[in-house]
C-alpha cells in the first residue's frame, strides 16, 4: 500500500495507459506495443515451447533491477565476429524477448480489473483524510477555548491542594526525624537501668522508622548512628550476661533472655554464655591462687600475674595450700550453682512456653521456637560436661602443682575431704565420675601415702625398741569405735557407699536427704562445711590404776572363788582339745569365764590386754582406713599398708619371744638364743618335744613368717652389704628388725621369764588380731573387686595365725619353769627290777609335783599384775603337762633293767602325778596321758605285738623304742626277736636319715 501511496505521491493519479507512456526508453524496449502484443497473441504458440523458451533465458537476467544487458551481451561477443553467427543468436533473443513479453502481457490483462478497483478504494481513502482533518481542526479550536475558560481557573486549586497536604505530611515526617535524633539519650538512660528489652526494643523501633524515611539524606547518617547504638546494646548486653556465670539473679537473667529474643539470637547468646563461663573458671581460679601467692610472696611482684595458671600453682606454699583449695573450691562452685540454676531457668521458662495453640496462624513461629529451645537443651546439656571438665583441669593443675608428701596426716585428709566434696559436687552436677580428678588425687596419695607409711613404719619400729611391754590400762567396754579414728565409721550409712555418693545414694532411696545443689541453691557452701566441723573432742578409753571403779574392784574379789555357775560344756568348749588354740572372735566367752581360779584373774577386770604400741597401731589402721574410705581408688595400697602394719607386729613379738630357745629343725639340737640362761637344762625336753611330731609352730605360721621376713624386713640394714645400690633399691620398702629393749627381762624365773611381758606381747597380738577380724567386712567393701583375694589371703593366713604365736611364746616359759633335768636324773636313780609290788610312790613325783605347785604360784604372782587368760593359762598347763609327760617317757626310756613290778611301780607313780595335778589345773583331758601309759604297758606286749606296736608309734623315738625292746628281753623276748624287733626299728629310722 505504500508504495502505491508513493507511486501516486510521484506520478499522480493517472490511468494505466499512461503509466504505460511515461515508462523509461529501456523499459519500453522490454515492453511490446499494443500491436506486438495483438500480434503475439494472435501468433498460435504451444504454451509448453514458450516455457522452453523462458527457460533458456540465462539466470543472470532475473538476478537485479541494475542488470546492465547490453554491456553483458557485448562483453560476451568473441573477438572475431561472425555475422551468421551474430544473426541466429540475435534471433533467439528476439525469441526469448517475444516469449517474455508475451508472459507479461498475459500477466497484466490478468491482473488489469483488480489494479483498476484498488485504485478506486485509494481515491475514496484520500477523501476521508481530507474530512478528518478538518474535523481535528475544529477540535483544537474548541479546546483552546475550554483551557482558557475551565482548566486554569479550577484546576489551579487542585494542585495547591495537593501541595499542601504534601507539606503537612513532610512536617510530620520531619518531627518524626527530630524525635528520632534525640531517642539516643534515652537509650543511654534504659541502658544505665539495665532495661534492656526496652532499650532494644526502642532501638529496633527507631530503625523501623527510620527505613521509612530513607528517602531523606538526613536519615542515612542517622541509621548509621542507631546501627551503632545496637552494636553498643549487644556489648553491654554481652557484659551484662558474662555475670550471671558467678552470681545467678533470676530477674536479672531474664531481662537479658528477653533482650536476646528480641534480637532474635538465643542460640547466639547460648554460645557466648558458655564461653562466658569458661572465662569465668580461668579467672576465678586465677585470682585466687594468684591472690594467695602475692600474699605468701610479701610483694606486689607483677612478674606472678604474667604467669600461666600451671605455674602460678607450684609457688603455693604449704601454710597456705589447704585455704587456698577451700576458696578455689568456693569459687568454682559459685560458677557451676550458676550454671545449675542458669538451666533450672530454661527448664521452668520451656514449661511456661510449651502451652498448645490451637491457631494454625502461628505454627511457623511455634516451629521455629520449639527448634530454639531444643538448640538451648542441648547445648547447656552438653555444656555440663565442658564446664566439669574445666574445673576439673584447674583443680587437677592446682593439686600437682605442689608436693604433699610432708603434708600432717591430718591437712592431708582435709585435702582429701575437699576433692572428695568436690567430686560429690561433680556426679550431683553431670553424672562424671571425675576421672581426671580421681587420677591427680591418686597420684598425690599414692606418693604422700608411701612416705607416711615409711614414717609410720620407722616410728612403729620405735615404738616397739622401746616398748617394755607393760599393760595400758583402759576400761573393759574399750572398743576402736571409742577413738577418734574409727569416728568416721559412725558417720558412714554402709561403708560401700564412698563419700561421693552418700548424699546421692541416700536421697534416692529415702529422699531424707537433699542433694547439695538443692541445700545451697540460695545460700551457703558445701566448702564451707569442714571448718565448722572441725571440733575437739574427747576420748574416754582409759581406766584409773587398771579399775573402772572401786566397786567392780570389790565384786572381783567376792566372784573370784565362785566358779560353780560356769558349766563344764563351756569349759570344755573354750579350748581346742587338739592344739590348745583359742578361737577367734570368742571375747563373750573369754567374759563368761573371768572368774574361773585358771584365769588368774585375781585383781584385774576383764579389760583387753593391749600396750601402748598396740593401741598406736589401732590408730594408724584407723587413719589409713579413713585416707581409704575418702579416696577408694588407693584402696588397695591403703590395705596393703594396714596389712604390713599388722606383718611387722606379729614379726615383732615373734622375734622378742618367740625366737629364742627354738629348736632348728635338727631334732637333735634347739637355736642357742643369746641372753637366755638356762639353755642346757632344756635340750632333753625341747629337743622330745619337737621331734615327737607335735611342732610348736605350724606350716602356716612359718610360711607366714618367713613371707614377712622376705617381703617386708630388712636383713641386711647392719650389714656390711648395706650400701650396694642395687640393694638399697630393692629395700627401699623394707624396714630393719626391730630389737626387744633391753629393759625386759626375760631371764628372771621369779617372773617366769618375762611372762607378763610375754602375756602383755602375745594377747595384745591376739587383740589386734580380732580387731582386724571385726574390720574385715568394711575393707571388703573398699576394696577393689581384682584385689579381694589379697585381702581374703591376709585374714586367712596371716590375721588367723595370731593367736598360734602362743604356742612357740609360751613354751619358752614352760621349758624353763620346771626342772626337767633334775626329775630325770631323780628318775635314773630309781631301781626298778624290784621284786615286789610297792605300794608307795617314788620320792621323783612328789618332786615333780612341787615344781608345778610352785609354778602354778609364781603364776598367781604373774596375775596380779597382768591378767591371765583362760587361754594362756591353758596353753601355759599344756606345754608344761607335755613337756613332764615327754620327760617321764624319757626316764622311763633310759631304765637299763625293769621287772612286771617295776612296770607296776611306774604305773604308780604316773597315776599318783596325775591325780595330785588335776588339782592343781582345770585342764581336760591331761595332755600326753595316753602317750605315757601306752608307753608302760607296752612293756607286756608278746613278740608279734611288739613289732606291730613299733611300726604303728612313731611318735616315740628309735631310743625309746629300743630301749623298750632291750628291757623286755629275758622276760618275754628272745634274743632272735630282740634282733628282729631292734631291725624293724632300724627301717623306720632309715627313711629319717
Amino acid at each position: 500500500m505504500q508504495k502505491i501511496k508513493s507511486l501516486m505521491a510521484r506520478q499522480g493519479l493517472k490511468s494505466p495507459q499512461e503509466s504505460m507512456a511515461d515508462l523509461s526508453p529501456v523499459e519500453n524496449l522490454r515492453i511490446p506495443s499494443k500491436e506486438e502484443l495483438r500480434e503475439l497473441r494472435e501468433q498460435p504458440i504451444d504454451p509448453q515451447a514458450e516455457q522452453e523458451i523462458i527457460e533458456s533465458i540465462e539466470e543472470v537476467y532475473f538476478s537485479n533491477d541494475s542488470f546492465d544487458m547490453v554491456q553483458h551481451e557485448l562483453e560476451k561477443l568473441p573477438p572475431e565476429l561472425n555475422l551468421q553467427e551474430l544473426e541466429e543468436y540475435r534471433d533467439k533473443m528476439k525469441r526469448q524477448q517475444g516469449a517474455v513479453s508475451k508472459k507479461v502481457a498475459d500477466l497484466i490483462l490478468e491482473k488489469q480489473p483488480a489494479y483498476v478497483k484498488e485504485l478506486e478504494r485509494v481515491t475514496a481513502l484520500q477523501t476521508n483524510l481530507q474530512l478528518a482533518a478538518v474535523i481535528c481542526t475544529n477540535a483544537r479550536r474548541q479546546l483552546s477555548v475550554a483551557k482558557e475558560g475551565f482548566t486554569e481557573a479550577s484546576l489551579g486549586l487542585l494542585a495547591n491542594q495537593r501541595r499542601r497536604q504534601l507539606l503537612t505530611g513532610l512536617l510530620k515526617s520531619l518531627r518524626t526525624i527530630k524525635t528520632l535524633q534525640r531517642t539516643d539519650v534515652r537509650l543511654s538512660e534504659m541502658l544505665e537501668e539495665e532495661d534492656y528489652p526496652g532499650a532494644i526494643q526502642l532501638c529496633l523501633e527507631c530503625q523501623k522508622a527510620a527505613s521509612t524515611f530513607k528517602h531523606y539524606s538526613c536519615i542515612s547518617e542517622l541509621n548509621s548512628k542507631l546501627q551503632d547504638t545496637l552494636e553498643q546494646i549487644e556489648e553491654q548486653l554481652d557484659v551484662a550476661l558474662s555475670k550471671t556465670c558467678k552470681h545467678f539473679d533470676v530477674s536479672h537473667y531474664t531481662k537479658v533472655q528477653l533482650a536476646y529474643t528480641l534480637l532474635g539470637k538465643t542460640q547466639t547468646a547460648m554460645d557466648q554464655l558458655h564461653m562466658h563461663f569458661t572465662q569465668a573458671i580461668h579467672n576465678t581460679v586465677f585470682q585466687v591462687v594468684l591472690g594467695y601467692v602475692e600474699l605468701c610472696a610479701g610483694n606486689a611482684d607483677t612478674k606472678f600475674q604474667k604467669m600461666q595458671y600451671k605455674d602460678l600453682c607450684t609457688h603455693i606454699t604449704p601454710d597456705s595450700y589447704i585455704p587456698c583449695l577451700t576458696d578455689l573450691c568456693k569459687a568454682l562452685w559459685e560458677v557451676m550453682l550458676s550454671y545449675h540454676r542458669t538451666m533450672q531457668w530454661h527448664e521452668e521458662h520451656d514449661k511456661e512456653e510449651t502451652t498448645p495453640t490451637p491457631d494454625d496462624c502461628v505454627t511457623a513461629e511455634s516451629n521455629e521456637s520449639v527448634a530454639g529451645r531444643s538448640y538451648v537443651k542441648k547445648k547447656l546439656e552438653h555444656g555440663l560436661t565442658r564446664i566439669w571438665q574445666d574445673v576439673q583441669l584447674k583443680v587437677k593443675a592446682y593439686i600437682l602443682g605442689t608436693d604433699m608428701s610432708n603434708f600432717k596426716y591430718d591437712d592431708f585428709i582435709v585435702v582429701l575431704d575437699v576433692i572428695s566434696r568436690l567430686m560429690q559436687v561433680g556426679e550431683e552436677f553431670c553424672g562424671s565420675k571425675s576421672e581426671v580428678l580421681q587420677e591427680s588425687i591418686k597420684r598425690q596419695s599414692v606418693n604422700y601415702f608411701k612416705n607416711y607409711h615409711r614414717a609410720r613404719l620407722e616410728e612403729l619400729r620405735m615404738f616397739l625398741e622401746n616398748e617394755t611391754w607393760e599393760l595400758c590400762p583402759v576400761k573393759s567396754n574399750f572398743s576402736i569405735a571409742q577413738l577418734h579414728e574409727f569416728k568416721f565409721m559412725g558417720h558412714c550409712r554402709s561403708p560401700s557407699v564412698s563419700p561421693s555418693r552418700q548424699a546421692v545414694s541416700s536421697a534416692s532411696s529415702a529422699q531424707e536427704e537433699l542433694s547439695l545443689f538443692q541445700q545451697y541453691l540460695q545460700e551457703g557452701n558445701p566448702f564451707e562445711m569442714h571448718i565448722e566441723h572441725k571440733e575437739e573432742e574427747t576420748e574416754d578409753v582409759l581406766a584409773s590404776n587398771g579399775y573402772e571403779s572401786d566397786e567392780l574392784e570389790k565384786s572381783v574379789y567376792q566372784d573370784y572363788d565362785s566358779d560353780s555357775d560356769v558349766a563344764e560344756e563351756l569349759k570344755q568348749d573354750y579350748v581346742d582339745e587338739q592344739t590348745g588354740d583359742v578361737p577367734l572372735k570368742s571375747v563373750s566367752r573369754e567374759t563368761i569365764r573371768s572368774r574361773k581360779k585358771s584365769d588368774y584373774s585375781l585383781n584385774k577386770t576383764n579389760a583387753p590386754i593391749l600396750t601402748n604400741t598396740t593401741l598406736n597401731v589401732i590408730r594408724l589402721v584407723g587413719k589409713y582406713m579413713q585416707m581409704m574410705n575418702i579416696l577408694k581408688p588407693i584402696a588397695f595400697d591403703v590395705i596393703h599398708c594396714v596389712s604390713q602394719l599388722f606383718d611387722y607386729y606379729l614379726y615383732a613379738v615373734y622375734t622378742f619371744f618367740g625366737r629364742n630357745d627354738m629348736p632348728v629343725p635338727s631334732p637333735s639340737l634347739p637355736t642357742q638364743g643369746g641372753r637366755e640362761v638356762g639353755t642346757a637344762r632344756v635340750v632333753g625336753p625341747a629337743c622330745l618335744y619337737e621331734s615327737s611330731g607335735l611342732g610348736l609352730i605350724s606350716s602356716r605360721l612359718r610360711t607366714t613368717l618367713n613371707r614377712i621376713q622376705e617381703s617386708l624386713i630388712d636383713m641386711e640394714a647392719a650389714g656390711e652389704n648395706a650400701g650396694v645400690h642395687g640393694a638399697a633399691e630393692d629395700r627401699k620398702e623394707k624396714v630393719p628388725s626391730p630389737h626387744l629393749s633391753q629393759l625386759v627381762v626375760l631371764t628372771n624365773s621369779g617372773t617366769l621369764y618375762g611372762l607378763a611381758q610375754r602375756v602383755v606381747a602375745t594377747e595384745s597380738l591376739v587383740f589386734l588380731a580380732e580387731q582386724f577380724e571385726s574390720l574385715q567386712s568394711h575393707l571388703d567393701t573398699m576394696m577393689p573387686a581384682a584385689k579381694k583375694p589379697f585381702l581374703q589371703q591376709f585374714y586367712s593366713q596371716t590375721v588367723s595365725t595370731a593367736s598360734e604365736l602362743r604356742k612357740p611364746i609360751y613354751w619358752i616359759v614352760a621349758a624353763k619353769a620346771i626342772d626337767y633335768e633334775q626329775m630325770l636324773l631323780l628318775m635314773a636313780g630309781v631301781k626298778w627290777d624290784i621284786r615286789e609290788i610297792m605300794s608307795q610312790h617314788n620320792v621323783y613325783v612328789d618332786v615333780l609335783l612341787k615344781e608345778f605347785e610352785q609354778f602354778n604360784k609364781r603364776l598367781s604372782d604373774v596375775s596380779r599384775h597382768v591378767r591371765i587368760p583362760l587361754a594362756v593359762s591353758n596353753v601355759l598347763w599344756e606345754h608344761c603337762i607335755r613337756l613332764a609327760n615327754r620327760t617321764l617317757v624319757e626316764g622311763y626310756a633310759n631304765v637299763k633293767k625293769c621287772s612286771n613290778e617295776g612296770r607296776a611301780l611306774m604305773q604308780l607313780d604316773f597315776q599318783q602325778f596325775l591325780m595330785k595335778l588335776e588339782k592343781l589345773t582345770d585342764l581336760r583331758p591331761i595332755p600326753d596321758k595316753e602317750f605315757v601309759e601306752t608307753y608302760i604297758k607296752a612293756y607286756y606286749l608278746t613278740e608279734n605285738d611288739m613289732e606291730q606296736f613299733i611300726k604303728n608309734h612313731r611318735e616315740y623315738s628309735m631310743k625309746q623304742l629300743a630301749n623298750l625292746v632291750n628291757v623286755c628281753l629275758g622276760s618275754h623276748i628272745n634274743k632272735k626277736a630282740r634282733q628282729k624287733l631292734l631291725s624293724a626299728i632300724d627301717d623306720i629310722d632309715r627313711p629319717k636319715r
